[in-house]
């Protein structure tokens, strides 16, 4: 299942979330059944991230290979396609070519 083209009545925080010196850059969108989430831009490059809670990130455009915590081989995700990270875990993120674009999910 692929994220939708658009997200109705949410409220949208304003200040954006800027990681590894802006190549990495999200917005937090606030849905009205009370969850979150996150719609962001990887520029090009390697980055890690830690994870609170359990995440889905949904690929919305472009391409990335992501490695998670614990797991012993990378894996590639385009457009339409999504992964899931266990809370209290991580992953290694890479984007080649283009600017990948996602919805991040909080999960439980």
């Amino acid at each position: 299942m692929s994220a939708p083209d658009r997200f109705e009545n949410v409220s949208t925080l304003t200040r954006a979330n800027i990681y590894f010196d802006g190549k990495v850059v999200s917005h937090t969108i606030l849905m009205p059944d009370g969850s979150r989430k996150t719609l962001g831009l990887i520029y090009p490059g390697s980055f890690h991230f830690g994870t609170d809670q359990a995440e889905r990130m949904e690929i919305v455009a472009a391409s990335c290979t992501v490695k998670i915590d614990g797991q012993a081989s990378a894996s590639t995700y385009t457009a339409g396609q999504s992964f899931d990270v266990p809370a209290k875990s991580g992953f290694d993120i890479e984007v080649r070519d283009g600017i990948c674009e996602y919805v991040c999910s909080f999960l439980g």
